[in-house]
């Protein structure tokens, strides 16, 4: 290349490489922080839902338990007025029907008592569940809250480690010629963060592709960037460079 020292600017894209393939390996690792984040908001809502089917059981067996007291009123109540009529009637057949009916409020009312105390073994049963659930899920919510920390103070880290790398880079463009830094630009953009490799044992090592010798000996003459003719990467021998 006209007015520039090749090995100069190979030396420098050497350099540039170390910072943009830490730059590259913080970005990756960033992307899945957000995956990470989403992971763990999953797991804790599947976590909530636990507390919610507990709280569902404990909820219909009130709703249940009220319902029963009701019938059971209502039981008692027609029982009441039955037993009220007694008095009224003339006749002693009418009076053994009503004494029966009245037996069969009294027994349909049992059955009513004997379902409520089921209902309310239940329902102790259910509040212990329920608030054993709420007990897990505080500390679940801990668990979550601190991996949750983490990873966001993970990314503020990388941001702020991806900030200084940016800076030296800056710092360094200037002394890469133009046309050089936009080809390694461009090939740094299309091939996953990497733009200069080098030759090692007749093989590039950006894609493994063997390379021949007159291009071997193309890249020590330094008149031209030399590339990989399969990956497009930019090739320098190590120990010629050091």
């Amino acid at each position: 290349m006209d007015q520039i020292n090749l090995k100069e600017q190979l030396s420098s894209l050497i350099k540039l490489q170390a910072i943009d393939s830490e730059i590259y390996a913080l970005n990756q690792g960033k992307l899945s922080k957000p995956e990470e984040i989403k992971a763990l908001e999953t797991d804790f809502e599947a976590k909530k839902q636990e507390l919610a089917r507990a709280e569902k059981v404990l909820l219909d067996l009130q709703k249940q338990k009220k319902d029963q007291e009701g019938e059971l009123a209502a039981k008692e109540e027609s029982a009441k007025k039955l037993q009220g009529q007694l008095f009224s009637l003339k006749t002693n057949k009418e009076y053994q029907t009503m004494l029966q009916q009245i037996a069969d409020a009294k027994a349909d009312g049992s059955v009513v008592e004997d379902k409520i105390l089921q209902t309310m073994e239940q329902l102790d049963k259910a509040k212990i569940d329920s608030d054993k659930e709420k007990i897990k899920l505080k500390e679940e919510e801990k668990i979550f809250n601190d991996q949750k920390a983490k990873i966001q103070a993970s990314i503020k880290e990388i941001d702020e480690k991806l900030l200084q790398l940016e800076t030296q880079k800056k710092a360094m463009v200037p002394g890469i010629d133009v046309k050089v830094y936009t080809q390694y630009e461009r090939i740094l953009s299309m091939r996953h963060g990497l733009a200069i490799t080098t030759v090692k044992n007749n093989s590039c090592q950006g894609c493994n592709m063997f390379v021949p010798a007159q291009v071997i000996n193309m890249i020590k003459m330094y008149d031209k960037i030399v590339t990989c003719e399969m990956c497009n990467r930019i090739l320098y021998i190590e120990d010629e460079i050091g």
